[in-house]
């Protein structure tokens, strides 16, 4: 394990800070029992600013607490002598202010629910990422993720980063190593003017991700406009894109701007951009490449500079192959990819965005609902989130609200989280069909056609893991007639 930290450490290429007497002030202490790891953490924290002081033993490191003044303690879960949760415990019987990060090389979901209720300040995972080291140490002394002798490290993503949807969710630091290096891929490209694609199933945050490059770029105090692809009609998607001039076409009765005008200078988001007809794909390859465009029914041309970002839930390169992208599109815009993982692959994360929904549920709601009990978490760990972060937040929300008591438990969970199995449950929230019903008063023709047009459109979206672009290829309908038909259903109007 300490071959690993070397190596990390040996590729850190921070530069040494100019310390002034007042951040020497920092102190902290090492409980580890890896002679080597508590070596390369005081030379590394010690560059940063820190004064540190070690100990190999758990006794040893309570004694040194006890005698010396600490700001902060970094202290293994696994010691030769004790655990780490009686450190922490001994210590926050001594001093309960000074904040003690808990260090494991097991990802056990409940070691991490064990430490922070016996009052941890965090957890980091084994092996260790510098820069996530940092980031706890400063949020823990200082507030803030950046603050401190270390804020010279890449910045972090920010806790809260809006998106130009309501309904999406918050941008969140994870801990999982597929999210450290989207996190990574985010640093990278942001200050440059590259375009990216950004793949991702539903609900994995191709949007948030999109605005907090956006907002880490040199264009940060220009517009960021969001456009979703995926329900717009050939007709709208050209004036939506260039806008229009008045009397252009049926329904054009004033001028409208479009996105790329609003956008300009700033970055313009395109949301399931494979939904775009051939026509506007060559429409848009223009506006790239000549940076000019026309207003549609207009004859004046506009200068344009702007960042795009695209989002798809299919591979570009792939339908490009079939005839269905555009190639030297594709090619304009795969300067740079970011593929976003699901939450099923990343559930050292699903704790934290638990209680970053809950406490955002909290302050929505004005309620005070503390957290969850032990099984919620082991069920959250076990589902696989289909409609992944936009699905789990919506749950705890729900959860929040239905929730009487201080703890989110099993029972106000959804059905299929719960383990209920959907046959012994109504299909329909707003009004289901009941087979006695049936028998009794007849079922129409509509009325039937209307539920087994609803059970083949849920069959296909299972099959295909709710990526609503490949249900309705199959279903041979568009996708604003799929979005318009779940809509129907989820009123309870498509099936009454």
């Amino acid at each position: 394990m300490a071959g690993c930290l070397q190596q990390n450490f040996v590729s850190d290429s921070f530069f040494l800070l100019i310390l002034d007497q007042d951040n020497l002030m920092n102190r902290i202490l090492i409980v580890d029992d890896d002679r080597d790891m508590c070596n390369l953490l005081e030379r590394y924290l010690q560059r940063k600013g820190f004064e540190t002081e070690s100990a190999n033993t758990g006794n040893r490191g309570i004694s040194l607490f006890r005698e010396k003044k600490f700001d902060i303690v970094l202290c293994d879960f696994r010691l030769g002598d004790m655990e780490g949760r009686e450190v922490l415990l001994e210590m926050k019987s001594s001093r309960p202010s000074v904040p003690v990060i808990i260090i494991t090389g097991y990802s056990d979901i409940k070691i991490a629910i064990d430490v922070i209720k016996a009052g941890a300040f965090d957890y980091i995972t084994k092996p260790l990422v510098p820069d996530e080291v940092l980031t706890v140490i400063n949020k823990a002394l200082f507030g803030k993720p950046n603050g401190g002798p270390g804020n010279n490290h890449l910045p972090q993503p920010k806790p809260k980063a809006k998106t130009a949807d309501s309904g999406s969710v918050s941008f969140l630091v994870g801990k999982s190593p597929l999210t450290i290096e989207l996190y990574r891929q985010v640093e990278l490209v942001s200050p440059t003017n590259y375009s990216v694609i950004l793949y991702g199933e539903s609900g994995t945050g191709k949007e948030v991700v999109a605005r907090t490059i956006h907002e880490k770029s040199q264009r940060r105090n220009k517009p960021f406009i969001a456009m979703d692809c995926g329900t717009l009609s050939k007709e709208l998607a050209g004036s939506e894109l260039f806008g229009h001039v008045k009397g252009a076409f049926t329904g054009a009765l004033n001028d409208k701007v479009g996105h790329f005008e609003l956008a300009n200078e700033g970055t313009l988001f395109l949301d399931e951009v494979a939904n775009l007809s051939y026509e506007i794909q060559a429409a848009l390859l223009r506006v790239i490449q000549e940076r000019k465009f026309k207003r549609v029914g207009g004859n004046k041309e506009m200068d344009v500079d702007v960042r795009i970002i695209v989002a798809s839930n299919e591979d570009l390169q792939e339908a490009y192959r079939r005839g269905k992208f555009r190639e030297d599109l594709f090619h304009r815009f795969n300067e740079f990819s970011i593929v976003l993982p699901p939450l099923r692959n990343r559930k050292e994360d699903i704790p934290l965005f638990a209680q970053y929904f809950l406490d955002n549920a909290n302050e929505e709601l004005n309620k005070k609902v503390e957290g969850f009990e032990d099984e919620v978490i082991r069920m959250f760990m076990n589902y696989t989130w289909p409609g992944n972060l936009r699905e789990f937040r919506n749950v705890v929300r729900r959860s929040a609200l239905l929730s009487p008591s201080g703890i989110i438990g099993t029972r106000v969970l959804p059905a299929e989280i719960a383990g209920v199995q959907w046959d012994n449950i109504p299909r329909d929230p707003i009004k289901s069909i009941h087979t006695s019903e049936m028998d009794n008063a007849g079922m129409d023709l509509k009325n039937a056609a209307a539920q087994a047009e609803y059970e083949t459109i849920m069959n296909v979206l299972k099959k295909v893991n709710f990526n609503k672009s490949k249900a309705a290829e199959i279903l041979k309908i568009d996708r604003k007639t799929l979005y318009n038909k779940i809509k129907l259903f989820e009123t309870g109007i498509g099936r009454k």
